[in-house]
């Protein structure tokens, strides 16, 4: 399933695992230095920083239907060529497990968050208000809505799957080398002076403590709800195939512990295939489950990513609807299929979800980028031991 993607070979990964690993250490001295910078800066060194992030939020958004159709297409193309009833029930699980995921994360956070907002003290009358003026704005309308981009990626993929590698799949191929470029050349090295601007406008107008303090509690709730998560989906699986959930568990440990190193669920495949064969499962279906979930289920990053959304609302003041987190974490899954394949891909698809549905302004996008990368170990380690709960399902409903 990855031979295709050529951001999946064995070089790009070691290059991939490094520059996340740098990333991390990028974001996390970006907001750093704008807590302190924010203290001592004058109003118009303020504004120079607020200008580079309107123009480059402008861009971002610009960017999302690009980064939809370039990343969605090609992986629907690449999922259909094989098509058979393994591949469309192990796709269906992996999504039911992607939604069910993003929700149980939504049923935790507006039963705990609120408690945990109340307990810290925080002010939730609003965060990213006013802020400081930027020196001048320029609009940069995106050519089509994020709604709109996945439609016509599902429609074009699905459409394609089925045929030989022609001209068009070439186009879509090379579509998606250029996307992947533009993430990793245009977006992803910005993204700390980005954040940087950030957290110093929100030090210099006070902000700042007030989130410092609500996500260092909010952070470790995340990581208790991926344990739960997992031993409930292994006790699942456990029961469907009648093995032993914690024994196979266990045998995922070294897989969970080569994606909090590599950050990455496809370089962890190797370790991730040795682990779930331990579990029991045969040869042949872990050679195809385990690639395949390594790119369309990620149900530790869809915890994250609701659980930190549903923050930033409870923040905002904003109200909050089953049917729109529903709506929420059914997009999200769908765009990010392609996600673990691209550098920084998860998070920036899910901008285009988080403001097209949940109304996310500039500011919100980077408290959810920062919080993203920060935790983003985490994510991949739940997501790639996830993974062998699907191939030990997967493995009973097609043994013979």
């Amino acid at each position: 399933m990855l031979k295709g993607n050529p951001l999946t070979n064995s070089g790009e990964l070691i290059k991939m695992k490094g520059f996340k690993i740098a990333l991390i250490w990028k974001v996390l001295l970006a907001c750093a230095l704008g807590y302190v910078l924010g203290h001592v800066f004058p109003t118009p060194a303020i504004r120079v920083f607020a200008t580079f992030n309107h123009l480059f939020s402008q861009y971002i958004g610009f960017m999302v239907p690009l980064i939809v159709v370039g990343l969605v297409t090609p992986a629907i193309c690449k999922m259909g060529t094989g098509a058979g009833k393994m591949l469309i029930f192990t796709i269906l699980l992996a999504y039911f497990s992607s939604v069910l995921s993003g929700l149980f994360s939504y049923g935790v956070s507006i039963r705990i968050f609120p408690g945990v907002l109340d307990s810290i003290g925080v002010d939730t009358s609003g965060i990213g208000g006013s802020g400081v003026a930027p020196f001048f704005t320029m609009e940069i309308p995106a050519f089509m809505s994020v709604t709109s981009a996945l439609v016509f990626s599902f429609l074009v993929g699905t459409l394609l799957a089925g045929t030989g590698r022609g001209h068009l799949k070439e186009v879509v191929f090379d579509f998606e080398e250029i996307v992947a470029k533009a993430i990793s050349v245009t977006l992803i090295p910005l993204l700390p002076i980005y954040i940087f601007g950030i957290f110093l406008e929100m030090s210099f107008t006070g902000e700042i403590f007030p989130i410092i303090k609500v996500f260092a509690g909010i952070i470790l709730i995340i990581l208790a709800m991926s344990l739960v998560w997992l031993i409930a989906v292994f006790c699942i699986s456990g029961l469907i195939s009648r093995r032993n959930p914690f024994k196979c568990l266990a045998a995922m440990l070294p897989a969970y512990v080569t994606a909090l190193g590599s950050a990455s669920s496809a370089a962890t495949i190797p370790v991730t295939l040795s682990c779930v064969r331990k579990c029991g499962v045969k040869e042949s279906v872990s050679n195809f489950s385990v690639p395949l979930c390594a790119t369309i289920h990620l149900p530790g990053s869809m915890m994250k990513v609701t659980a930190c959304a549903i923050t930033i609302m409870m923040l905002r003041g904003e109200a909050l609807s089953f049917s729109l987190v529903l709506q929420f974490v059914m997009l999200l899954a769908i765009t990010a299929v392609a996600a673990p394949g691209v550098p920084g891909g998860m998070v920036m698809a899910s901008l285009g979800v988080l403001a097209s549905v949940l109304g996310f302004d500039e500011s919100a996008q980077a408290l959810m980028i920062t919080l993203y990368i920060v935790m983003d170990s985490f994510g991949t380690a739940c997501n790639v031991t996830a993974d062998g709960a699907v191939a030990i399902i997967v493995d009973k409903v097609f043994s013979k």
